[in-house]
């Protein structure tokens, strides 16, 4: 726990925390912080179910059928944040995996001669075949992205 001349506290998870903020080193600069990962867009910021971790400082008197409804509520909650992280998570690796592919394509296209049998000789020919090929996987492939949305 650090205390600052201003009475702000600062109470920290583990020493490398302590250790990093000794130092002054700027959380959304280093990689493997929560700041980090939700200023670089890796995690999602705004979301509708962060407004149920919220502290609330008024106490409420026990009533048993309140806890037990928000019991079931922080479940459905919980299950909800997960689905959509879930989904958040799949839109961003969606892009990732469509580089992948162009940078394989990129590399195929590039040493092309080198995949080719020993018996084709014409670069040309090797190109437009490998182009074509490609060109109708992605024909193929486009009725089944229209029938799935």
């Amino acid at each position: 726990m650090f205390v600052r001349n201003d009475a702000k506290t600062f109470s920290f998870c583990r020493a490398k925390c302590h250790r990093n903020f000794n130092r002054k080193k700027n959380p959304r600069k280093l990689r493997w912080t929560k700041a980090f990962r939700k200023n670089a867009g890796k995690e999602m910021t705004v979301d509708s179910t962060f407004e149920f971790e919220k502290r609330r400082n008024r106490p409420v008197r026990y009533n048993r059928e309140l806890m037990g409804m928000t019991l079931k509520a922080m479940k459905k909650v919980s299950d909800i944040r997960h689905k959509r992280q879930d989904l958040f998570f799949k839109n961003r690796m969606r892009a990732h995996k469509v580089m992948q592919r162009e940078q394989v394509r990129a590399h195929i296209t590039k040493g092309i001669e080198v995949l080719a049998p020993a018996a084709a000789k014409n670069k040309e020919q090797l190109i437009s075949t490998a182009i074509s090929k490609v060109s109708l996987r992605k024909k193929q492939k486009e009725p089944k992205m229209e029938a799935e949305n």
